[in-house]
């Protein structure tokens, strides 16, 4: 249910990028001198950069909605929903007759923001991976633990066995 929304306004956006051109002009001019530094290859274009971020959000959308790599989907989604809101929704800037709808989609990408979060700590039931190495650690140090007395109570039957041989006559 979370991925819908990404997945059917990337395929909008898709269809007619033009339509969020201007909008995310406020990013784009930002972002793209930035690539055209990192590679000249990459698209910085307005209109590609529109383009490739809605591809990204149908692909990401589809893999979150289906459950394959549903942990990246969701960073994935995370990540490009920051610049759409801020973008898109930036209220506090806005004259006061827009403000009020800008302010309402803004809190919905909030909230959008805080549900793929929960989607990339989900776990599903399995220990992270934090959990996971501190328990390795633990019971490494308890095996090492245990290795040693069981090596000291070794040595201690083996010094009792020589002492008691040596006593034996022959």
């Amino acid at each position: 249910m979370l991925a819908s929304i990404f997945v059917v306004s990337g395929a909008k956006i898709l269809v007619n990028p033009d339509s969020k051109v201007d909008t995310a002009r406020r990013v784009t001019d930002r972002v793209g001198p930035l690539i055209e530094r990192t590679d000249p290859r990459l698209p910085a274009e307005p209109r590609d950069l529109v383009r490739v971020k809605a591809g990204v959000d149908v692909l990401a959308g589809l893999l979150l909605a289906t459950g394959h790599l549903t942990r990246p989907a969701a960073a994935v989604l995370a990540v490009n929903l920051v610049p759409t809101t801020l973008a898109g929704h930036s209220f506090w800037s806005m004259p006061k007759e827009e403000r009020s709808g800008h302010q309402v989609h803004f809190l919905k990408n909030l909230g959008l923001l805080g549900g793929l979060l929960l989607a990339v700590a989900d776990t599903q039931g399995k220990p992270g991976l934090k959990y996971r190495t501190t328990h390795a650690v633990g019971r490494s140090q308890r095996e090492v633990r245990r290795a040693v007395r069981t090596a000291r109570r070794e040595a201690k039957i083996a010094a009792m066995s020589a002492a008691a041989g040596r006593k034996l006559p022959g």
